[in-house]
C-alpha cells in the first residue's frame, strides 16, 4: 500500500482486522466494502483530474488560444489530454467490474473473456483515436484524416 494514502491504508488494516475477528464467512462482504471505498477514491481522483483538464481548456478558450490544436503528439493533435485519457480508462475499468460479474454469472469463463475483449477493444479504439471525427463533429469523409 502506498504511504501517500494513509486513509486507504487504515481502511485496509481495519478490513483485515475485522476479517480476523469475524472469520472467513464474512470475507466477501469485507472485500466488497473495501473495493467500494477504493472505487470511490479512484472516482474522486478521476473527477478532480477531469475538472482540472476542463478548467485548463476553458482558460485557454477564454484567452483565445486553442489547446491541443497544434500539439506535438498525435494524442494532443486530436484533443486528447491526459485528463481525458485518464478519465476514459478509469471509467472503463470501473464499469469492467459489474460487466465482468454479469458476464461470468450468465456465461461463465466465455462470458468473462468476451466482456474483457470488448473492454480491450473500446480502449484500443479510443487509444488510436479512430473516432477523432466524432469529437470534432464532422463525418469521416470531411475530416481529411
Amino acid at each position: 500500500m502506498d504511504a501517500r494514502d494513509p486513509d486507504l491504508k487504515k481502511e485496509l488494516d481495519a478490513a483485515l482486522q475485522t476479517r480476523k475477528e469475524l472469520g472467513a464467512e464474512y470475507e466477501s462482504e469485507l472485500v466488497d466494502s473495501f473495493m467500494e471505498k477504493v472505487e470511490q477514491r479512484f472516482n474522486d481522483t478521476a473527477d478532480r483530474h477531469v475538472r482540472r483538464q476542463l478548467a485548463e481548456q476553458q482558460m485557454a478558450t477564454a484567452r483565445g488560444s486553442r489547446p491541443y490544436a497544434t500539439g506535438a503528439s498525435a494524442d494532443q493533435a486530436h484533443g486528447l489530454g491526459l485528463g481525458e485519457r485518464f478519465a476514459f480508462v478509469g471509467v472503463s475499468l470501473v464499469l469492467a467490474i459489474p460487466l465482468s460479474a454479469i458476464g461470468v454469472v450468465n456465461e461463465g469463463l466465455p462470458g468473462l473473456l468476451f466482456t474483457w475483449a470488448g473492454i480491450f477493444g473500446v480502449n484500443a479504439v479510443h487509444a488510436v483515436g479512430a473516432f477523432s471525427w466524432l469529437r470534432r463533429g464532422r463525418r469521416p469523409e470531411e475530416s481529411g484524416d
